[in-house]
């Protein structure tokens, strides 16, 4: 039987040119079901017959399924299903296949919505859905989890193709994405479209208000707050601003072939939980890694390890890429917090580039792994990771034909009308199939015809493949795709790219001036970027880091252009640290995030070469790493530096103390002779001083710091002073004044953190309960402009204290919910434990007094050793007197 077309998503059906296909009963439609989820793909025996009869299979359940096949095979042909050692094959093209056919047609159209061809985008997403005729598989139950996969992606092409819609300005998408996001109402990226959609038709109220009930249900089914990107639509669309999507990393270019890879991986992830992509440098592992994990239904987290230096930075990379931040001083296990973040999530981590750090990213993927059950991770490495548990994906080179559409789509690029022929296949096979060497090449057709660039290629490999070489023969063949790159530019196009390797995490024109020391910087870069040895994106100019390398080993004057660029940061960070404790805050927040890299890498160098610009780095970015959370980047480069440096009672040696030994940073500060001038150092010596005794006060650094002409300084310590002296002395109205006086000053200078900090000291302060509830959702929102998780999580218990003290018990059992939620995401032990504390006195209130018991049994758990835990440790013990005493009377 010829010109057979499947159908699963809707009920089963087979059809030709003369109608439906009668496909029996219901084990012959199960197989076929089966064997139709992987069209063109051998299916184990083993699986079918599980598939076919479950736990009770007949005593001879191979012949059974051979009888089975047999049906079919009379039904459909005898050659449509093909025997083989380990299984049964259905001899039909995938686009036979409604289900493969949609996935395709899906993938097109986000790849073209990624590149900004909506239309295009909107039309592939429309013609994929178009496929659905029902639920997937309704009528047959043996594969429910690929139907809910299938169902998943669905929704997701409905997603796709309301951004697509979005973007083409259609009309009429309010009342369907209402329709929708009843249908699936705890889908963020429905609602954030329903809200451009709103917003778009002139309706900002109701706009907002979609959030406002996303925020309740969230809170009220997950006990969760919106996502960072909803909240960002949200934050938009009171601004007045266009609202942009986020995703993965986006992509600027098509993604051909591997499907056969694409569809692999997707097998492997609903069945493994480690699937490490390996294969040569250049081979595409990156770009296959994010595609596939943007057609995963979990939510992902890409993290890239390029920039990496070595595995001491490997834990705190994840920390940033998970948005994870640090407070107080002493330095908490990143390993801990990254279980405590993830294990309760379903999370598709995809951790890159993790060769040159491949011990310390496989221990850290056998530790989440093992304390994460529902933790899925995609490796990309040059080698395998060796652990138990891993699947190892090989990404080859592409084939002869995919290289060759590669070719043809990246030189379209640069020559429109250009048609591949027999010279493009000799320089496809000559490039060994290496998709970045294959792009590389093609850039090179707006000087060279096809003809004179293979007859290039072959003399550069034949020279490169000569005598003994110590690197790998992939290597090999990538090194001379970019040696011959690099031949292609003139001098000073070699000179600028030598030295631009030096940045880390790419530059702006500015900084490439400056540490590059080029007048013509503008021209040349554009060379670069048009011979695709870099690229530009928002300003910033990047190397791949495989030409970087190359770049590198060029480079005449390592060390006197690695001192440009520390230099270069090194003033950056100075200029950035006033802005810091102003109403610029966020504005260079966000610069200095853009630089994060460099700054790592500046001070890196410093630490190995020069001990005064290191410690000029360590104290202008202090405040800027306690902001971010982002210190414990940076704890081992403080450690060695510390044991290089003879101890001195300035602000520079405790600002790397409290980096590197906190526990010494409350013996250094009173010994302190000053000056000092930063915030970092202000905050821990203001919390170790205490209060002033104007009688007696000689210490000449507090006079110094008390008589500062700095507003912001000015408002910590009026601040510090009154709080701290109502703890001594009560003085609660005294306390009043100094916070409202700091708070006038931190909100003339527009500083979010102090702002927050008074706001929640006057919460404390307050006797009106309520009052206290408004202050500290003041707070709230100012924290949250600062997209501090660990403080938000604080808020929010404290705002659960206040609401009880209002009588709000269900208000209460809200936020700690949520506080419990986020503490969780953040890896926050201590404000685990009070949120588990606070849901234990709100369960003992109502009388339930085996839950309470049971809440705070897990509170004591997760205090832990340390002042940070003593308030914790000291609200559960009252909370254990209350119960205890409930249980005497019961």
């Amino acid at each position: 039987m010829g010109g057979v077309t499947f159908g699963i998503l809707g009920p089963l059906e087979a059809r030709t040119a003369d109608g439906p296909v009668a496909l029996g009963g219901p084990r012959p439609r199960s197989l076929l079901a089966l064997l139709l989820l992987e069209a063109g793909h051998v299916v184990p025996t083993d699986r079918l017959i599980d598939g076919l009869y479950g736990e009770d299979p007949p005593g001879d359940a191979a012949n059974a399924l051979q009888g089975q096949v047999s049906r079919l095979r009379r039904t459909l042909g005898s050659g449509v299903i093909e025997f083989h050692p380990a299984g049964y094959r259905i001899v039909v093209s995938p686009d036979d296949v409604d289900a493969h056919r949609f996935t395709r047609l899906a993938a097109d159209g986000r790849r073209a919505l990624e590149a900004g061809d909506a239309a295009s985008a909107s039309s592939l997403l429309r013609s994929a859905l178009e496929l659905w005729r029902g639920p997937a598989l309704v009528d047959v139950p043996v594969a429910t989890a690929q139907a809910a996969r299938l169902e998943e992606l669905r929704v997701a092409a409905l997603e796709d193709r309301v951004a697509a819609d979005l973007l083409l300005g259609e009309a009429g998408l309010v009342a369907e994405l209402q329709e929708l996001v009843a249908a699936h109402p705890l889908r963020e990226r429905l609602r954030g479209q329903l809200m451009r959609a709103l917003y778009g038709a002139g309706r900002q109220a109701e706009a907002l208000e979609v959030y406002e009930d996303a925020r309740r249900l969230l809170a009220d089914e997950l006990g969760a707050d919106p996502s960072p990107e909803l909240a960002a639509v949200h934050l938009a669309v009171l601004r007045g601003e266009t609202v942009a999507r986020t995703g993965l990393p986006a992509q600027l270019t098509s993604f051909v072939g591997r499907e056969g890879e694409l569809t692999r991986i997707a097998d492997l992830l609903d069945r493994e939980r480690l699937v490490t992509l390996t294969g040569p440098g250049g081979a595409g592992k990156t770009r296959l890694s994010v595609e596939a994990a943007a057609r995963d239904p979990r939510e992902s987290c890409f993290v890239d390890f390029a920039q990496l230096r070595d595995g001491t930075g490997v834990q705190q990379t994840v920390l940033g890429a998970l948005g994870l931040r640090e407070s107080g001083l002493p330095q908490q296990d990143p390993r801990e917090r990254l279980v405590a973040a993830l294990h309760d999530r379903k999370v598709l981590l995809v951790l890159d580039n993790c060769e040159h750090v491949i011990d310390a990213a496989a221990q850290l993927a056998h530790d989440l792994l093992g304390a994460c059950p529902d933790l899925r991770v995609i490796a990309t490495s040059r080698e395998a990771l060796n652990i138990t548990g891993e699947v190892l994906c090989p990404v080859p080179p592409l084939e002869l034909e995919p290289s060759v559409s590669l070719f043809k789509d990246r030189a379209r690029a640069v020559r429109p009308e250009f048609t591949p022929d027999d010279d493009t296949r000799r320089i496809c096979a000559a490039l060994d199939g290496l998709p970045l060497a294959i792009e590389l090449a093609a850039a090179r057709l707006r000087t060279l015809t096809t003809g004179e660039l293979a007859s290039r290629l072959d003399d550069r490999f034949r020279l490169l493949n000569r005598g003994s070489r110590t690197v790998a023969p992939r290597h090999q063949t990538l090194r001379a795709v970019v040696e011959w790159s690099w031949d292609l530019l003139d001098e000073e196009e070699q000179d600028l790219a030598a030295r631009l390797s030096v940045f880390a995490g790419g530059a702006t024109l500015e900084s490439a001036a400056h540490v590059c020391a080029s007048d013509d910087v503008l021209d040349l870069l554009a060379g670069l970027v048009d011979k695709s040895l870099v690229e530009v994106s928002d300003g910033r100019y990047r190397m791949l880091e495989t030409i970087r390398a190359f770049c590198a080993e060029r480079l005449e004057n390592p060390e006197a252009t690695a001192r440009r660029h520390a230099e270069y940061f090194r003033d950056l960070a100075a200029e950035a640290d006033a802005h810091l404790r102003n109403e610029e805050q966020l504005t260079w927040i966000a610069r200095l995030g853009a630089e994060h890299a460099n700054l790592r890498a500046a001070l890196a160098w410093a630490v190995a070469a020069d001990e005064p610009l290191a410690l000029d780095l360590f104290r202008e970015l202090s405040w800027y790493w306690y902001l971010r959370g982002v210190r414990a980047e940076v704890v081992p480069l403080a450690q060695r530096l510390l044991a290089q440096l003879e101890p001195s009672a300035t602000e520079e040696y405790v600002i790397i103390a409290a980096h590197a030994a906190p526990e010494q940073v409350a013996e250094l500060l009173p010994r302190l002779t000053g000056p000092i001038r930063q915030p970092f150092v202000l905050i821990a010596w203001a919390m170790l001083a205490g209060p002033p005794d104007p009688d007696t006060e000689t210490n000449p650094l507090r006079i110094e710091i008390e008589s500062s002409t700095d507003p912001w300084i000015q408002g910590l310590v009026g601040f510090s002073n009154g709080y701290t002296t109502w703890f001594v002395s009560g003085d609660r109205e005294g306390a009043e004044r100094s916070c409202l006086d700091a708070l006038t000053k931190f909100r003339s200078l527009g500083e979010r953190w102090g702002l927050a900090q008074v706001l929640d000291a006057l919460a404390n302060l307050a006797t009106d309960p309520a009052r206290a509830v408004e202050l500290t959702d003041e707070a709230l929102e100012v924290v949250g402009q600062l997209s501090a998780s660990e403080e938000l999580a604080e808020l929010r218990c404290r705002r659960a204290d206040r609401l009880v003290a209002l009588g709000d018990l269900v208000g209460a059992q809200r936020d700690y919910s949520l506080a419990l939620e986020l503490a969780r995401r953040a890896g926050l032990a201590a404000t685990r434990a009070l949120a588990h504390a606070g849901l234990g006195e709100l369960a003992r209130r109502r009388g339930e007094l085996a839950e309470a018991r049971r809440l705070l049994d897990q509170a004591v758990l997760e205090t832990g050793p340390g002042w940070m835990h003593d308030a914790a440790r000291a609200q559960v013990d009252e909370a254990f007197a209350r119960l205890a005493a409930d249980e005497s009377r019961s």
